[in-house]
């Protein structure tokens, strides 16, 4: 099943944003100096403060073959493919919702 893995946000200033978004949400770096937060008690989405991305949201599946089944299903509620410039080893499919907001679905059990 598909699950918000990571809430991507665009940020002018990622360092001055994870510490505020870390204060109100009471996540922490994922390793030191990381500008990706996590839940301290590992339940919820992480949070990822990004000074070149847009915000988005990443769906998380646990393989490829979920993957292609979750990208199915969402393209059949309405989303649609968006052209995109993918690294040889992406790991992601990226989507837009029905207004138009981009987001990824990510198999998880790569890398």
């Amino acid at each position: 099943m598909v699950r918000i893995d990571t809430v991507v946000i665009n940020a002018t200033d990622a360092r001055r944003a994870a510490e505020f978004w870390g204060g109100a949400l009471g996540y922490t770096p994922r390793s030191e100096g990381s500008l990706t937060l996590v839940p301290v008690d590992g339940d919820g989405p992480a949070l990822n403060l990004d000074e070149t991305d847009q915000m988005h949201l990443d769906l998380r599946v646990s393989d490829a073959a979920e993957q292609r089944a979750e990208v199915e299903r969402l393209i059949g509620l309405g989303a649609q493919r968006v052209h995109w410039e993918y690294p040889a080893d992406a790991n992601f499919v990226v989507l837009a919702d029905t207004e138009g907001n981009v987001f990824c679905v990510v198999n998880a059990g790569v890398g």
